[in-house]
């Protein structure tokens, strides 16, 4: 299970009554590995001249690793996650995240880092089985 939903919030999105602060507050508490690591490249992001700013160590434990795969892959989580903090998310290697200015989308830096190439410039035999 991705989420840990409390009964009331599943009875409002049950009606369709969720707004994003409810549903960005479950992501918070249902992935606080993967909430730390966004927060910290976005918090890195606006206060630096870069494109963007990421977070390449590897998780602690498959536990933390599922928490971030489990944020990322899913639109809504990811949606919700870029909507509240401001920014561009992307990610390579099951633990490379960055946080990009909006501005900074589509332009090249961000075209790079999401490219085929870059996906496989990253790769190495330690990272093949994450």
């Amino acid at each position: 299970m991705s989420l840990d939903v409390p009964a009331a919030l599943l009875e409002r999105a049950e009606s369709g009554q969720v707004d994003d602060a409810e549903f960005v507050a479950c992501v918070r508490e249902s992935l606080p590995y993967a909430w730390a690591v966004v927060s910290d490249v976005a918090a890195r992001s606006a206060t630096t001249t870069a494109e963007f700013a990421d977070h390449a160590v590897p998780p602690p434990s498959e536990k933390e690793r599922g928490q971030l795969l489990r944020a990322l892959a899913s639109d809504a989580i990811r949606g919700g996650l870029e909507r509240h903090f401001g920014v561009k998310l992307a990610f390579q290697n099951c633990h490379r995240v960055a946080a990009f200015r909006l501005s900074a989308v589509g332009g090249e830096t961000y075209q790079d880092f999401i490219s085929p190439v870059a996906q496989l410039r990253n790769q190495s035999p330690e990272l093949r089985d994450c």
